[in-house]
């Protein structure tokens, strides 16, 4: 539920890039060199392209409730606590002793090396 709710923020940033996309049309009619307007065209479509995408994801988050794209290293890191949890919890809790390179806490927080 929740992350079908945040397909919705896909709004702002599809408004952000039509309003400077309106802007950048705006100043594209007050220019005269040929060369600079073609330019300005071109930004406007990627401008445009742009929003589309971000609408797009939006749109399919909010359908699916998946996100569009998910990060990698996130998934990495998630695998390996998941890993990490599995091969401590099979053997057994480690005992303080056991853990190689870890400074230990004693009981007022303080670090001992």
């Amino acid at each position: 539920m929740f992350m079908r709710s945040m397909g919705l923020f896909a709004i702002v940033p599809t408004t952000l890039l039509l309003t400077v996309s309106f802007f950048v049309l705006l100043a594209v009619r007050k220019i005269e060199a040929q060369g600079l307007k073609a330019f300005g065209y071109v930004v406007a479509a990627f401008l445009w392209i742009s929003s589309l995408l971000m609408l797009s994801g939006g749109i399919f988050t909010v359908a699916t409730g998946k996100p569009l794209m998910r990060c990698p290293m996130m998934e990495m890191m998630k695998s390996d606590k998941r890993q990490m949890s599995k091969e401590c919890m099979g053997s057994g809790m480690m005992k303080k002793d056991q853990m190689p390179n870890m400074p230990m806490q004693d009981d007022k927080g303080m670090m001992k090396h």
